[in-house]
């Protein structure tokens, strides 16, 4: 008897799931790692030395977190501090007029600016896989209009990009 036929694809999606995994659980640290710095000042080296410790999932300071791929979450963080002058104003553009980039919840600034820092400058991610996960990081964290506005306000910002 051959068990080898469903192995390929089974190994496949095995391979294919933890990393998506990992780069959704590095989406949710990033917007975590984001807000701590926005609320409590923390410097971007200390921020990223805590969340070193969700390489490997497990529990932390009492929470159950998902294995992160730690370098995407670097690179999220790091990239929109660096990117930050760019990424404010084109998020006030496109939110509407009550609500303003300075006067919004810190968590939800961070979700918008994790993820227009992704459609703007991880373009090899499809738009589409970006809004979602931070949609889903937004439902995570908030219930009515604000999941909605953040889908809306990453969606236009993903409308006005060159195609690749």
């Amino acid at each position: 008897m051959n068990t080898n036929k469903s192995k390929p694809s089974a190994d496949k999606e095995k391979s294919s799931k933890p990393h998506a995994n990992q780069r959704g659980a590095a989406r949710l640290a990033a917007v975590q790692a984001l807000y701590q710095m926005d609320i409590g000042g923390t410097e971007l080296g200390s921020i990223l030395e805590q969340f070193d410790t969700r390489r490997a999932g497990g529990e932390v300071e009492g929470e159950e977190y998902l294995p992160a791929d730690v370098d995407f979450l670097r690179q999220i963080v790091s990239g929109v501090l660096k990117n930050q002058l760019e990424i404010d104003p084109l998020l006030n553009q496109k939110l509407s007029d009550e609500w303003h980039l300075t006067k919004i919840d810190s968590t939800l600034r961070a979700i918008l600016r994790a993820g227009a820092f992704e459609l703007l400058y991880k373009r090899d991610i499809p738009a589409k896989v970006v809004i979602n996960e931070y949609l889903d990081v937004a439902q995570a964290f908030f219930e009515g209009e604000v999941p909605a506005m953040v889908n809306a306000v990453l969606d236009k910002i993903s409308k006005e990009l060159p195609k690749n």
